[in-house]
């Protein structure tokens, strides 16, 4: 059975201006745990212990372990984009997502401000994605690590909004957080993450 392993990041290897190195050395003990807990639960799993015939959407052994292993999942696969994409210099990506960030948002400018009002109202992720159904970038809320999925939507931007994000710098401050956050996005990051799911046509 696979196995998830606890990735490296750049972001980690470096001094970002504007979070501090404890703060995300906190947020990646988060993510391992994720890791952990998605091994531990596939595990159980696929041991034959658990009784399928008493499957049960009030609550059972079967339910609580699928539940839960979506969230795990989703704490490792929203922590590796928004891992993967800090560490930049902000100010704005190159022509061809800049194109689709202003067909969608009249402007970067607008992009940018609609992000981070999502971010602020958000309680837990604030996502950038693009809508295979309409050809377009729109912004949403995942308020949970497993309720982020809009389907046929592919994640190119994740803002984690979740406290542990930026209480150790920012106390309530959320909004200076985001406005870190836009300081230190990686577009190239971003791109070639469009790229590899062939947003560029």
């Amino acid at each position: 059975m696979a196995k998830y392993e606890a990735k490296k990041f750049r972001s980690f290897e470096i001094e970002l201006a504007g979070i501090s190195k404890k703060a995300m050395e906190e947020h990646y003990k988060l993510y391992q745990g994720y890791v952990g807990k998605a091994n531990e639960i596939l595990d159980r799993l696929a041991s034959g212990g658990v009784d399928l015939t008493k499957a049960n959407p009030t609550y059972s052994e079967l339910r609580e372990l699928k539940v839960e292993l979506s969230r795990a999942l989703g704490g490792i696969k929203n922590h590796e984009v928004y891992f993967n994409h800090l560490g930049g210099k902000g100010g704005k990506p190159g022509a061809k997502l800049l194109g689709l960030i202003e067909k969608a948002f009249g402007s970067f400018e607008g992009w940018q401000a609609d992000l981070r009002a999502t971010g602020i109202a958000a309680r837990g992720w604030a996502w950038t994605a693009y809508d295979w159904d309409t050809g377009s970038l729109f912004n949403y809320i995942g308020d949970e690590q497993n309720t982020y999925p809009i389907w046929n939507g592919t994640p190119l931007v994740a803002l984690d909004c979740f406290e542990h994000a930026y209480f150790m710098d920012y106390g309530t401050g959320k909004a200076a957080y985001i406005d870190t956050f836009f300081k230190l996005l990686d577009w190239g990051a971003v791109e070639r993450q469009a790229e590899h799911f062939g947003i560029f046509k």
